[in-house]
């Protein structure tokens, strides 16, 4: 299951990537195979995507960690 992940999520982020879509993980540049490794190792953590356009054209994809308050 969690091969099936990381090839889905590489296709997905090198897709993106090809087309000159930069990709960062908590404000640090990455590419879409470090990035889907990374993703996919911290699974016991969720991710927010952020999509950045710019003039209506998507430039950056950023993943920041969510943080989790404990009450």
């Amino acid at each position: 299951m969690q091969k099936e992940h990381l090839e889905k999520l590489y296709l997905e982020l090198s897709s993106l990537e090809s087309r000159g879509i930069t990709i960062w993980i908590e404000g640090s540049k990455s590419d879409s195979e470090r990035a889907a490794a990374q993703l996919c190792v911290n699974e016991e953590n969720s991710y927010m995507r952020d999509y950045v356009f710019d003039e209506g054209v998507l430039k950056e994809l950023h993943f920041d960690k969510i943080r989790k308050n404990h009450l």
